[in-house]
C-alpha cells in the first residue's frame, strides 16, 4: 500500500495539529494496522499510536490524553489528532501500516509514508 502523510507545519506550545495519512493503491485498508511513529533530529524512530484494523488504539505514554488516532476505511485514511502541542513534539511524523495488529517497533512495518514535519514552538 502506498501512504501519504500530510497536515504537519508550525503551531505554537498548546495548540493543536491534525495529520492525516491517505492510502493509495489496491488494498484491503481496513485489514491494515495502522500507526504513527516521529524522528526528532538524531534521534531514533519512535512509536507514537497505533490502530488495527478492528479499531483497538494503542498509545506511547507520551501523547497519552493528548494525541488521538482515528481511521476512516471508506476514505483510506488515518488520522492523528494533536493537541496540547509541546515543544518536545517536534519531530517529522511517518504514517506505517502492517497486518493485523500494530506494534511499537518500525521494522515490522511492510510499508511507510514520506513523513511530514511539524514544529512546535514556545
Amino acid at each position: 500500500v502506498q501512504l501519504q502523510a500530510s497536515g504537519g507545519g508550525l503551531a505554537q506550545a498548546g495548540d493543536s495539529l491534525r495529520l492525516s495519512c491517505a492510502a493509495s493503491g489496491r488494498t484491503s485498508f481496513s485489514s491494515y494496522g495502522l500507526a504513527w511513529f516521529r524522528q526528532a533530529p538524531g534521534k531514533e524512530r519512535d512509536f507514537v499510536a497505533g490502530i488495527s484494523s478492528y479499531g483497538s488504539v494503542y498509545n506511547a505514554d507520551s501523547v497519552k490524553g493528548r494525541f488521538t488516532i482515528s481511521r476512516d476505511n471508506a476514505k483510506k485514511t488515518v488520522y492523528l489528532q494533536m493537541n496540547r502541542l509541546k515543544d518536545e513534539d517536534t519531530a517529522v511524523y511517518f504514517c506505517a501500516a502492517k497486518t493485523l495488529t500494530p506494534v511499537t517497533t518500525p521494522r515490522y512495518y511492510s510499508d511507510w509514508g514520506q513523513g511530514t514535519l511539524v514544529t512546535v514552538s514556545s
